[in-house]
């Protein structure tokens, strides 16, 4: 069997084309979100989920997560800027979730220092509890 070194250079290639989709691996630069602050949101107009929460965190719990509670570490640096420890994150539930879903609220240590975010820490508002 004769083959032509066009036919061979075409195999070549086929094959090296072939091994590089099997056999490298993909890699996908993740870009940040930028996330922010926008402004406050009103109590009242929280989600009930999150009405449970804050009462949660008034009492201590007893919290439905055990993640409820942690450190949260400001990694993209939207709330204000203080030392680790301060913030500490607690889930809101969403319905009809079989996971913690997206939703939580974050507390800083001082009274009323509570930001909200259902987008997974995409974007926050601080809770106004005056309306």
């Amino acid at each position: 069997m004769r083959i032509t070194l066009r036919a061979l250079r075409n195999r070549a290639a086929a094959v090296g084309v072939a091994t590089a989709i099997v056999v490298t691996p993909t890699v996908f630069l993740a870009t940040e979100a930028h996330a922010t602050v926008s402004g406050t949101i009103c109590y009242g107009a929280l989600p009930s989920q999150a009405h449970d929460t804050l009462d949660l965190i008034k009492t201590n719990g007893p919290f439905p997560y055990s993640q409820d509670g942690v450190v949260f570490q400001n990694r993209e640096g939207v709330l204000p800027s203080q030392s680790t420890g301060y913030y500490h994150e607690y889930t809101v539930k969403t319905p009809g979730s079989s996971t913690r879903g997206t939703r939580r609220i974050i507390t800083g240590e001082k009274t009323a220092e509570d930001y909200y975010t259902a987008d997974h820490y995409v974007t926050f508002k601080q809770v106004d509890f005056t309306c």
